[in-house]
């Protein structure tokens, strides 16, 4: 950061009894009021260079020795800046550089510090230094323009505007180019003093436009964009910082009881959140699929406007192949105070994917990968939401087509978790979840798990060990020609499912509550067809190899 400095003679400015003065022999004729501070001073060094002080004390009397009060509430930057330039009028040395020379500015500008009133005068000298100096700088002109921003927002265009054209100006240029300071903190990045050619990262300037109010952001992205020099993913990386620096994670403050304070927090990140979401580029690919979701998280969170959660479900939903599933763990709004997760937003997220992926026939893979998000998901939403209901369980369950899930393990995991979260659940909801197992779409491994597994419904159980025994047979029957294949016994089956089916029927006059857990009989019926079955596995496996050896 480059200081220039005016002035030569020591700080003899001094504060005595809430009264700031100045050491001379003189006794001080003027008395200036700062909002709460009070100044003693001198009107030859002040109105020789304030044009504004000399148009006030023109009209006292000066018959009379009193000192002549003057109220300067509305200076800008009020002491500190009032002070400055008063030092500057004494001769006292002083620093200026880009961290005060705005508040320095317009203090000058108001007393009319001006050439017409002196040569040499400190609006003048301050104009030079901010030129020449401050808007070659890169941080200089950052520091600049929040502080013009924090001063008076755009209506100060002589140094908001020249700050924003020389960061644009900067970002333009060709990262072979940057031989000035900048921030960057990221994994595997570091903090560049005088960078090398060869180091520079073509994001080498995001972190520090991050630091930017979020009118000022849009404003240096949009004349980025607008030059068309930069490719979108760039652009889209910018966005990234910005929002990971200003939108936290809302699950930090999940079920949180809203104040005063927050309710304008919550204000504050939803325009940020709103005006991030309008310059998402529209190239594929600008931005990734979870960055688009972690920005779906914060505007369902803080209540963002409609259509922004749209854009966000509409973008998200054609890369939700890139997704996690804890991504998709979408918290309700901060105002309804119930600390859940939006169920149905994820399940609009999917729905996005599946109406984009039949207009573009998304490949296989991308499929396979959002089959296998939304089987976690569903582990991890039973796992983290006591309260999610059965029938959503089911619905978003069966949003994807039959044929997309080449297997059903992770179904079949999400499903068994659920119903170990859940034991109170009916024996009619626990034949519903399981209902959407395809038995034959499971691996051995799991399969073997679900037949020993206690929580599975009887005609899961059931079902499972119909399609072990045909893949017993199918394996006993190998290298014959299939004509001589016995048909898998389906008695047994019917036998089993019409039983569970008259259970079905018993189980709607039942309540619930009244029902035991664990009942013994279950228990011995479920044991006697596991036998039964397993049995006649073995008979026809057995018949099989008599009749191949009376074949021979």
């Amino acid at each position: 950061m480059k200081y220039m400095k005016l002035g030569t003679k020591p700080d003899t400015f001094y504060t005595e009894q809430a009264v700031r003065s100045v050491a001379s022999d003189i006794p001080a004729d003027l008395i200036i009021h700062v909002n709460n501070t009070q100044y003693m001073l001198h009107k030859f060094p002040l109105l020789l260079k304030c044009g504004l002080l000399q148009r006030l004390c023109a009209d006292t009397d000066t018959d009379t020795d009193e000192p002549v009060p003057v109220a300067l509430d509305d200076i800008p930057g009020g002491p500190d800046a009032f002070e400055l330039c008063a030092k500057f009028c004494y001769g006292i040395a002083i620093s200026v550089s880009a961290g005060n020379i705005v508040e320095a500015t317009l203090a000058a500008r108001f007393l009319r510090m001006t050439e017409q009133v002196c040569k040499g005068n400190l609006a003048s000298k301050l104009e030079t230094f901010f030129e020449s100096c401050v808007l070659r700088g890169w941080k200089d002109s950052i520091t600049a323009l929040r502080a013009a921003w924090r001063a008076s927002g755009w209506s100060e265009s002589r140094i908001v505007q020249p700050c924003v054209d020389s960061i644009v100006e900067k970002i333009l240029l060709p990262p072979s180019k940057v031989s000035w300071s900048y921030t960057y903190t990221r994994p595997g990045g570091r903090h560049a003093a005088k960078p090398s050619s060869s180091s520079v990262p073509k994001d080498w300037w995001t972190e520090d436009v991050s630091e930017l109010d979020i009118e000022l952001f849009r404003s240096v992205v949009s004349t980025v964009r607008a030059a068309r020099l930069l490719p979108p993913p760039l652009i889209g990386e910018a966005l990234h910082v910005y929002a990971c620096k200003h939108l936290p994670d809302p699950a930090l403050n999940l079920g949180g009881v809203m104040d005063g304070h927050e309710e304008l927090e919550l204000a504050k990140l939803r325009r940020v959140v709103e005006t991030v979401v309008t310059m998402i580029p529209g190239d594929a690919g600008a931005v990734t699929g979870r960055f688009l979701l972690r920005l779906l998280r914060v505007a369902n969170y803080v209540g963002a406007s409609s259509s922004t959660r749209a854009q966000l479900v509409r973008q998200a939903g054609a890369q939700l192949d890139e997704a996690r599933p804890a991504d998709l763990l979408i918290p309700l709004p901060a105002a309804s105070g119930s600390g859940s997760y939006d169920v149905g937003a994820a399940e609009a997220v999917l729905e996005q994917f599946l109406a984009q992926s039949q207009r573009r026939r998304r490949t296989s893979v991308a499929m396979d990968k959002v089959v296998r998000v939304l089987d976690e998901y569903l582990q991890t939403i039973a796992l983290v939401d006591a309260g999610f209901p059965v029938a959503s369980f089911v619905d978003l369950a069966g949003c994807l087509p039959a044929v997309a899930r080449n297997q059903h393990d992770g179904l079949y995991h999400a499903i068994d978790t659920y119903l170990k979260e859940h034991p109170e659940l009916s024996k009619a909801d626990k034949k519903r979840l399981c209902r959407l197992i395809d038995c034959r779409k499971l691996s051995p491994d799991v399969r073997a798990q679900a037949i020993a597994n206690d929580r599975m419904p009887l005609r899961t159980i059931v079902q499972l060990l119909f399609v072990e025994q045909e893949r017993t047979v199918i394996g006993t029957t190998a290298g014959t020609s299939s004509s001589h294949a016995p048909p898998p016994d389906r008695a047994s089956v019917s036998r089993v499912t019409a039983i569970d089916d008259d259970d079905d029927r018993e189980e709607e006059h039942k309540s619930d509550v009244h029902r035991p857990r664990g009942d013994r009989a279950e228990r011995l019926q479920r044991a006697a067809m596991t036998r039964s079955l397993s049995a006649s596995t073995k008979t026809e496996a057995t018949d099989h190899r008599g009749s191949r050896l009376r074949n021979k």
